[in-house]
């Protein structure tokens, strides 16, 4: 079987990089943008140091600040109407994962309009045109939305999260500048922090990964192991390895897929609007125990690439338990709740968000299979 590897066309990384906005849109010919965003990115003026640039250089704009965390269908189809109105030719999207994935479901139903119903793209969509081309600019260090091919939608009506997978959805350009993401308040970065490790563990763990992946992957790990803390702590060297240990991770989880953590964090969103770092964050440190056993070797390379560097010489089982007390001492570190009670999950809910997250897209690469069952049971242990 062939592996495929899909990345962003170019990228810029470092302090000022947005400045290589304009280069951009003016060796594309780019005519009008629609910038993607929402309003406390506007209010605290995160937003319009890029629109302030394009007003420098003359470029013409729209801003788009609808947008909410967890986006949903009527964002989106909001966007697309304010997208035809502006008589826009590209996106600048300007946020963390939820500005990214409004605008990848904008362009994609921009350049497909069979696609107009928002639902229709759920899975693996069969859209035929590449959507409008972004420019991604994140201002978390966490989602990586920037340099994957997946995007997800909230469906308020169904009380669910959607995750949509398509290679024509992925940001032509992506500016990750450490400055964009500097003012993040202390609480946003640990929880966007520890989903960046979530994305790297599970896709060095997720049944798809293969040699390449796990390259990017085991350096995510490395680099979020080292760097979370100092970022949360409001550190400058901190938040710049976390703008690029987050995208590497973003690079080898986009092609592989995810697991279980994802498939259970997606139906909280869903059902409390609670914030996705923050969903993963919880989850993570009992799943791994729960895949422990099905990983072979590879919590041992996460334990190392976490800094213990005695798990080289532990037996197997030693070794996964460092890989996953690392993992707990690191969100104990930045402050994550401790459970799904404290980010306001009801108990009588448990029954529907198992179901929910056994029929999610993620849960399907998990490396160890599940069942419904053993979902609630998880739940209940992490209440």
């Amino acid at each position: 079987m062939a592996n495929r590897m899909i990345l962003n066309e170019t990228s810029y990384f470092g302090k000022g990089a947005i400045a290589h906005i304009i280069d951009e849109v003016q060796a594309r010919g780019y005519k009008k943008a629609l910038v993607v965003t929402d309003k406390d990115l506007m209010r605290f003026e995160v937003a319009t140091r890029v629109t302030d640039l394009l007003e420098k250089s003359g470029l013409q704009f729209q801003i788009f600040d609808n947008v909410v965390p967890n986006p949903t269908i009527a964002v989106v189809n909001k966007g697309v109407a304010a997208f035809k109105a502006a008589g826009a030719d590209y996106l600048i999207a300007i946020g963390g994962g939820s500005p990214q994935d409004t605008s990848k479901a904008i362009g994609i139903i921009i350049n497909n309009p069979e696609f107009g119903d928002v639902r229709s793209l759920e899975g693996v969509a069969a859209t035929k045109n590449p959507c409008v081309p972004i420019l991604a600019v994140p201002t978390t260090a966490g989602t990586a939305a920037e340099v994957t091919i997946n995007y997800v939608i909230t469906d308020e009506e169904n009380r669910r999260k959607f995750v949509c997978v398509d290679p024509h959805d992925i940001p032509l350009v992506a500016i990750i500048d450490p400055e964009m993401m500097a003012s993040m308040p202390a609480g946003l970065k640990a929880a966007t922090g520890i989903d960046a490790l979530t994305h790297a563990i599970e896709g060095y763990t997720t049944l798809a990964a293969w040699e390449l992946t796990d390259m990017f992957h085991l350096k995510a790990i490395e680099i979020i192991a080292r760097s979370l803390r100092d970022s949360v702590r409001g550190q400058a060297r901190g938040v710049e390895d976390m703008a690029l240990g987050q995208y590497i991770a973003g690079m080898g989880f986009s092609n592989v897929g995810l697991g279980l953590v994802h498939g259970m964090a997606h139906p909280l969103g869903a059902f409390y609007d609670t914030p996705h770092g923050v969903a993963n964050a919880v989850l993570l440190p009992t799943i791994m125990e729960y895949n422990a056993a099905h990983t072979g070797e590879k919590f041992r390379h996460i334990a190392v690439a976490m800094g213990v560097e005695a798990a080289k010489t532990m037996d197997i089982a030693q070794a996964r338990a460092a890989a996953v007390n690392a993992v707990k001492q690191l969100c104990h570190d930045v402050g994550i709740p401790a459970s799904l009670r404290d980010v306001g999950v009801k108990k009588e809910d448990i029954a529907q968000l198992a179901k929910a997250a056994y029929a999610d897209v993620c849960t399907g690469g998990n490396p160890r299979a599940t069942t419904i069952a053993d979902i609630e049971q998880l739940y209940e242990s992490i209440f």
